[in-house]
């Protein structure tokens, strides 16, 4: 049996998950990254002693390359529960954004002069859909596919995403998950502008056009409309907080998350694995991408906000770690000398998320570390109140850097 699958029926033991070839070899083999947790008393106690309030949930894994180079997969989790729900909030744009490129790159083969850097027109037609003809971060001055894609992954803006999620549609996201093996996760809404149900399953008309100018078209596609089922998940705790803000009133109840977009961890780490290292999973499970798609999701999970030519972003208002919470804590703290990190963060109602490859080549280090955590010690959902600075970007930074400095230790 794959790892993930097994990591999806759950291979527990002592309430942690263990990577193994089977359930004795996981009795046999400690794991490091309890090792870690109980290593750090100070920094991580205050979580560590509720990890349960704090819906925590930690996935390590650790790389061998043989002599070959080839690397090789060990995971280790931490209160690991794929069918614990917790909102992904920001991470689900990795997946828009390979799924998008993969789109685009069939439909190029039947649109030759079709891609990632054609001008990418969004036009509107149902209630609440937005327009955009402009794009004054681009080199050129117009929206491109490219540009949405290092947006949404380099400081994860929002607009980005939900151009993202209107080419693709919900049906083809949806279907893309599947295909993945991404078995516990669903893309339902755009971000940020209230997308629900009937809005949700209707997308705006694109159109691509080969000059700068748009006056020679080179392909439409038309507004859609997805009247399919939603993904069934059959997830648990989709209800969510003590109470939640709507408009200007405190409902009491949980708000329900049954209708939001879904993502479990270890999908998360698996979709990174996917565009890192494609070649570690079965050829049906891979994206299908072309060499430049890869190293453009690449170099915009890795890049510094600062290093990005187009768009560029001002460091004052976009620290380097502004968008790395494991190692940096969202702007607190700088990475370690010849640290690089490629990720995915998360934040929203109380739920902060980091999904990320860390490498120190001079030392030979490199491992995937994903972690959610959920900071809302009122219960009230949507009042923007949340102790992210507090206790939620601390212990995503202390935690980075406790297992980085496990890393340095290994032995290899």
């Amino acid at each position: 049996m794959a790892f993930w699958q097994q990591l999806v029926r759950g291979l527990w033991l002592g309430g942690s998950l263990l990577a193994s070839a089977g359930p004795v070899a996981a009795q046999l083999r400690p794991n490091p990254l309890r090792q870690v947790l109980r290593r750090d008393t100070a920094g991580l106690g205050r979580v560590l002693a509720h990890p349960g309030a704090y819906r925590l949930q930690i996935l390590y894994t650790q790389i061998r390359r043989d002599a070959d180079g080839t690397p090789h997969f060990r995971r280790y989790g931490y209160r690991v529960q794929p069918r614990q729900y917790f909102y992904p909030a920001s991470t689900v744009k990795l997946a828009a954004a390979a799924l998008a490129l993969e789109k685009l790159r069939r439909l190029a083969a039947e649109h030759p002069g079709l891609g990632p850097e054609t001008v990418m027109l969004t036009d509107s037609a149902f209630a609440g859909q937005t327009r955009v003809r402009r794009d004054s971060s681009s080199a050129n001055g117009r929206p491109t596919l490219a540009n949405y894609v290092r947006k949404a992954l380099l400081v994860s803006d929002n607009d980005a995403f939900n151009r993202l999620y209107e080419f693709v549609g919900p049906a083809e996201l949806n279907a893309g998950l599947a295909r993945l093996g991404l078995r516990h996760s669903r893309l339902l809404h755009r971000l940020s502008v209230g997308d629900k149900e009937p809005g949700s399953r209707h997308t705006n008309p694109v159109a691509f056009y080969v000059d700068t100018a748009a006056t020679q078209l080179l392909y439409r596609q038309p507004a859609g409309f997805y009247e399919g089922a939603w993904p069934a998940l059959h997830l648990r705790g989709e209800g969510i907080g003590q109470g939640y803000v709507q408009g200007a009133q405190v409902v009491p109840g949980p708000m329900d998350f049954s209708q939001k977009n879904a993502f479990s961890l270890p999908d998360l780490q698996r979709l990174l694995q996917l565009v890192l290292f494609p070649e570690s999973v079965p050829p049906a499970q891979r994206l299908r991408l072309a060499p430049a798609d890869y190293a453009l999701l690449r170099q915009a999970l890795s890049q510094l906000p600062r290093e990005s030519v187009s768009p560029r972003y001002d460091p004052a208002h976009f620290p380097d770690t502004y968008a790395k919470f494991l190692l940096g804590g969202g702007g607190i703290a700088p990475l370690p000398p010849g640290v690089r990190v490629s990720n995915k963060i998360g934040q929203a109602y109380g739920f902060l998320i980091d999904n990320a490859y860390v490498q120190d080549e001079a030392h030979g280090v490199e491992f995937l570390l994903s972690a959610v955590l959920y900071v809302n010690a009122d219960g009230i959902v949507n009042d923007d109140k949340y102790e992210y600075d507090t206790i939620g970007f601390p212990f995503l930074r202390d935690l980075g850097r406790r297992v980085y400095e496990a890393e340095l230790r290994r032995k290899r």
